[in-house]
């Protein structure tokens, strides 16, 4: 179960993001590429050019990495553009790579990759301040697994460009098997739902047993999967760790660890709260948001399809699986718009804004097949108070584009893959 393994057998789909990596080591010395175990950086950075060219170390190769650990200038002698993978398993990897960059600037080209998120780990980001360039991978969109160029839907949202009205697709596409199963590469040749839920067994195991150990001491490991289970229940869902402590009986400073390690390795983001606000009170505690719908199915205890279908948790998954979509076509523009919620203390909420410079772009998801007037209410009071607010979209499990507001449009979730 390891990325750098990811079935190389099989077809590679190519990556939106991976244009934007062969621009940025044009102009940095240094590029980061993160994300979860299992999204396909290993298997990216073997098949796109130019990288699949350069030289590919893997820290996951016990050789290689005592190598790393007693001479890591070694690594790279003879050669000028190097890929290391799984970076975080040594921090004197990184002391040297900086010294190599810095004593011949613009001799090395480094992609550093690994499956925490580096910018978390206070040692990384010391040594690679103001040399480095960040980028995530996500899970595979549903446009990458159907090998379509990304949409450029929120940049001509920012712009105030609506997506045409009309249906889209031949035939509705049903969420609930996909938010299921998942997006991880690895899925997508497995078949039968007992191959799906041994493969997430296998990766919760994995993460639990190797992946968590080499970062943290972890007291418990069946503490942090109980956490894990708790989290998946609260997927979509403001924050309260005080509460997660009492419902899984672990000390409050234990969970806050814990959440800590979840959102270094990627699988969980805290989603802030959006304040610019000048009158309203606002909720300022963050919003837990999962990184592939499908882990949050199986650690929530959904072992086929109509179990999630008819379970109170659907929303907060669809809503794992929109914010999947969001967050591969936000690291597609330059700069990254960053991602919040907004939520007054009278509960009036709007599940996701992006801000991206002076703009705005407000982003309601219902798991509904047919968008209703009345669900998009809460935008038009986001707009009232940023009137400065681009667009607004309903995000729904239809399949027609609909205008509901002269800046509000309803658009089918499969849209934000480019389908």
């Amino acid at each position: 179960m390891n990325d750098n393994h990811s079935h190389l057998e099989l077809k590679y789909r190519p990556r939106g993001i991976a244009p934007l990596l062969r621009d940025a080591v044009e102009d940095h010395p240094i590029v980061v590429l993160t994300g979860a175990r299992q999204v396909g950086k290993s298997t990216l950075l073997q098949h796109e050019l130019p990288f699949s060219g350069w030289r590919y170390l893997s820290l996951d190769d016990f050789d290689t990495l005592s190598q790393a650990r007693s001479d890591p200038a070694s690594l790279w002698a003879g050669a000028d553009c190097v890929v290391i993978d799984e970076v975080q398993k040594s921090t004197r990897v990184l002391d040297a790579v900086k010294v190599a960059v810095d004593s011949e600037y613009g001799k090395h080209r480094f992609i550093l990759s690994g499956s925490a998120n580096l910018l978390l780990m206070k040692k990384v980001s010391e040594s690679l301040a103001g040399r480095a360039v960040y980028f995530t991978l996500s899970p595979t969109t549903i446009g990458e697994i159907n090998t379509r160029t990304p949409t450029n839907l929120l940049g001509a949202l920012f712009e105030g460009k609506f997506p045409k009205a009309g249906k889209r697709g031949a035939a509705p596409m049903v969420p609930f098997p996909l938010m299921w199963k998942g997006f991880m590469p690895s899925l997508m040749r497995l078949k039968t739902s007992a191959a799906i839920l041994r493969w997430w067994e296998g990766y919760v195991m994995t993460y639990l047993e190797r992946d968590l150990r080499q970062l943290s001491q972890i007291d418990a490991l069946p503490d942090f999967r109980r956490l894990m289970g708790a989290l998946a229940l609260r997927c979509g869902q403001i924050l309260n760790q005080t509460e997660v402590a009492r419902d899984t009986a672990i000390s409050q400073p234990t969970v806050h660890r814990y959440i800590n390690l979840l959102e270094t390795t990627c699988l969980v983001e805290r989603l802030p709260a959006f304040a610019l606000n000048r009158t309203k009170r606002l909720v300022k505690s963050p919003k837990v948001i999962w990184s592939d719908p499908g882990l949050v199915s199986f650690l929530a205890g959904h072992y086929d399809p109509g179990s999630l279908r008819s379970s109170r948790e659907a929303g907060g998954i669809f809503e794992a699986m929109v914010y999947l979509h969001l967050n591969a076509l936000s690291q597609l523009l330059v700069p990254k718009p960053r991602l919040f919620y907004w939520r007054t203390t009278t509960g009036k909420e709007v599940d996701f804004v992006l801000e991206w410079g002076r703009k705005l772009l407000a982003v309601e998801v219902k798991l509904s097949s047919k968008p209703k007037f009345s669900d998009v209410e809460n935008l038009r009071l986001f707009m009232e108070e940023y009137p400065e607010t681009s667009a607004s979209i309903l995000v729904y499990a239809g399949d027609e584009v609909k205008r509901m507001h002269e800046k509000i449009v309803a658009v089918p979730w499969f849209l934000l893959g480019g389908l």
